[in-house]
């Protein structure tokens, strides 16, 4: 089974993809950033782009069928890792307290639009947990 998902809570993808691809009882993320739905805005510091881009994610998953604790590997890239991974860091033991999927947080030069943080995802859906 392969299918695509759109979400109408998450921002509008910045190019030819789908938010979400189900393939078998997976489901994958394209990169989501921090941008608010219908517009370019882009919240203003680490702290406010983190909780975007987590409630994005968590829009996303919702949308598809899934959930945040279904989750179970996060890519995050940074584009300051030594100046915003402490805050990150901080955010991201809140939102994933609970649940613990597999993690790694890379520094990369630049995104694609203006964004200091971008989360690429894979979760489980339909099934067993």
């Amino acid at each position: 089974m392969r299918k695509r998902f759109e979400s109408k809570r998450a921002p509008e993808p910045v190019g030819l993809y789908p938010h979400a691809r189900r393939v078998g009882n997976l489901l994958f993320l394209s990169g989501v950033g921090p941008r608010v739905r219908g517009s370019k805005k882009i919240p203003v510091g680490i702290a406010a782009q983190c909780r975007s881009v987590f409630d994005n994610v968590r829009a996303i998953l919702e949308d598809a069928g899934s959930s945040w604790e279904r989750l179970v590997d996060v890519t995050v890239f940074l584009t300051n890792m030594k100046d915003d991974f402490p805050v990150y860091n901080r955010l991201y033991a809140e939102y994933f307290k609970d649940n613990q999927p597999c993690r790694t947080t890379v520094e990369i030069s630049s995104l694609p639009t203006p964004i200091a943080i971008e989360l690429k995802c894979v979760a489980t859906i339909g099934g067993k947990r």
